[in-house]
């Protein structure tokens, strides 16, 4: 099983599995989906874990499911209180010595995909 860069599981899959359970749990109240995201150095694993992410949320919305939103955690590499500014969530770059943000390539591929409300195929 791939891990990533905190040690947790490489499953995409679970955020589909997740929402089923808390839609059957809550007798179907709406959901919105918060903090969903991956600590990878790998900018391209990175788009691989949102792209799983988000066809589950699109199977699970055409299987009927009320899901108002989702939201990537995390918009900028920060401080994770347990592993301090190791793991690198962001869609951009912070470099922590000089303040500099860079926009990473999965914050441009997750900007179009909210721009054309469609997700198109994983780039190679």
């Amino acid at each position: 099983m791939r891990k990533t860069i905190m040690g947790y599981e490489f499953r995409p899959q679970a955020l589909e599995a997740c929402i089923r359970r808390a839609w059957d749990k809550t007798g179907n109240v709406p959901i919105i989906v918060t903090e969903n995201g991956i600590a990878t150095s790998d900018d391209n694993e990175r788009i691989e874990y949102v792209h799983g992410a988000l066809e589950g949320v699109l199977t699970c919305i055409a299987d009927g499911i009320d899901i108002r939103g989702y939201t990537y955690w995390s918009l900028m590499d920060n401080f994770e209180w347990t592993y301090g500014y190791g793991p690198t969530f962001g869609l951009v770059a912070c470099d922590w010595k000089t303040q500099k943000r860079t926009p990473r390539p999965s914050a441009h591929w997750l900007g179009n995909i909210a721009k054309s409300n469609t997700l198109a195929p994983r780039p190679e």
